[in-house]
């Protein structure tokens, strides 16, 4: 399979990770992100393993993954541009279950939506096709103050003055 160029700790990298898309899944192997249904069905032989993630579609329920997040990627797929799901999904895997792993956001992620995808707690970018990477990457360092509390500052600016 074909490494990922993506976006992440500010940087474009090639992931090690690739995303098996549905079907069977060879869970021996190793560097994958599997579907939500594969991890929780082979989550026993999967305890312990930093070499394979899960992902979401954006109609799966994140609460699923509650008492199971033993991975180290969790990517969410945004459907479509419009799809506002995967940002709760982030929200919830961060602040509520303590996710301290890479989120990736992944399918038809877009420059626009890269400063609100990172106040919901997402860290690495696996851009839509024909989307410019480095100009993803300087849209990210447009803002340097948010005033409400967000993932990656639960502190609203006030208390941090």
């Amino acid at each position: 399979m074909a490494m990922t160029t993506y976006i992440k700790n500010g940087a474009i990298q090639q992931s090690e990770f690739v995303i098996v898309p549905d079907g069977p899944v060879d869970i021996s192997l190793t560097n994958q992100i599997i579907p939500l249904t594969a991890y929780l069905a082979n989550l026993d032989e999967l305890k312990g393993r930093d070499d394979v993630g899960v992902w979401l579609d954006s109609d799966e329920q994140v609460e699923e993954l509650e008492g199971a997040l033993d991975c180290s990627v969790v990517a969410l797929n945004f459907s479509a541009f419009t799809d506002g799901r995967p940002y709760s999904s982030a929200s919830i895997l961060r602040r509520r279950y303590g996710f301290a792993g890479e989120l990736r956001a992944v399918g038809d992620v877009r420059r626009d939506q890269l400063e609100q995808m990172v106040r919901c707690g997402f860290d690495a970018f696996q851009m839509a096709e024909g989307q410019d990477l480095d100009a993803a990457l300087q849209g990210l360092k447009g803002f340097s103050e948010n005033y409400q509390s967000t993932a990656d500052r639960p502190e609203p600016l006030f208390r941090r003055r």
